[in-house]
């Protein structure tokens, strides 16, 4: 007589991954409890405090016309920095990686000073360098060209802030990428450029769009470097994060809010947008899994 069998019990949904490491549930309450207290929290707060003003009064003192020309100057010049830096960035992140000469690890080491360096010192000395009388700055002021005190400074400070987070996001990838792929490419009768176009680019994409929205997120908010080479002139090179600090100095604490909100709206949808592009890269190139 058969030993009757009984069904295997039916496994309830769960969204957790088996694991051998226990712990799920307190490593997961405290990322959640961690993450609205450090970010979630303060972002509601910002929306709260804005939003007293009313539809009517958030959009009046969002349509200012020198709110909009604050954040006309910090994104246009956030999205040429980051631009600019995505080219040089991939450029000298190819050649720490693809070749060796004197003087490389050093190289590579002053890439992070920014990271380090505090931002006013920074600004300091890109005005220092920059200005009419500095030493870059002398040379262009006999011919009417200024860079420190208009928008090409603030350009400037935001391409010297950023490009590590080009460099650094592009390096470990193009590391990944073995020679013998070029030379495959080379063998089956690729020309140079269809090699860079058809092979060695499509696998950088998302890592270029990463380095890119990661140096434009921190150009629109940088604000100690700037303030020292911009010339704050309303309408002309005044940034938006310093006009929310003039309107905390005025004590116009929902003004400040209201531009913060801005800010925090529009950069979010350009930074989403650009995940949707990173993620369409990925599934046509099959790069990034």
């Amino acid at each position: 007589m058969s030993a009757a069998v009984s069904p295997a019990p039916r496994k309830g949904l769960s969204f957790r991954q088996p694991s051998v490491i226990p712990g799920f549930g307190l490593t997961l309450g405290f990322t959640i409890s961690y993450f609205s207290l450090i970010i979630l929290i303060p972002l509601i707060a910002l929306a709260i405090r804005s939003a007293g003003l009313g539809p009517e009064g958030f959009w009046k003192a969002a349509t200012d016309a020198r709110v909009l020309g604050a954040l006309r100057v910090s994104f246009v010049t956030a999205l040429i920095a980051a631009g600019i830096n995505v080219v040089f960035g991939t450029l000298i992140a190819w050649v720490l990686v693809r070749y060796r000469f004197p003087g490389r690890r050093i190289f590579d080491a002053i890439i992070d000073l920014p990271f380090a360096l505090p931002t006013a010192v920074a600004g300091i000395a890109l005005t220092a360098i920059y200005a009419p009388s500095g030493a870059i700055g002398a040379i262009f002021a006999p011919i009417g060209w200024r860079i420190a005190y208009t928008p090409v400074g603030i350009v400037i400070a935001m391409i010297f802030i950023g490009l590590p987070f080009v460099v650094r996001t592009i390096q470990p990838i193009l590391e990944e990428v073995s020679n013998e792929v070029e030379e495959a490419s080379a063998t089956l009768g690729a020309s140079r450029f269809q090699t860079i176009t058809k092979v060695i680019l499509p696998s950088l994409t998302p890592a270029i769009l990463t380095g890119f929205a990661l140096a434009f997120a921190r150009g629109v908010g940088e604000y100690g470097s700037i303030i020292f080479i911009a010339g704050n002139i309303p309408f002309v090179s005044e940034i938006a994060p310093l006009l929310i600090y003039i309107r905390l100095q005025e004590f116009n604490y929902v003004g400040a809010s209201v531009i913060a909100t801005v800010m925090l709206l529009i950069s979010f949808a350009m930074l989403f947008a650009i995940n949707l592009i990173q993620a369409w890269s990925r599934r046509r190139y099959g790069y990034g899994h």
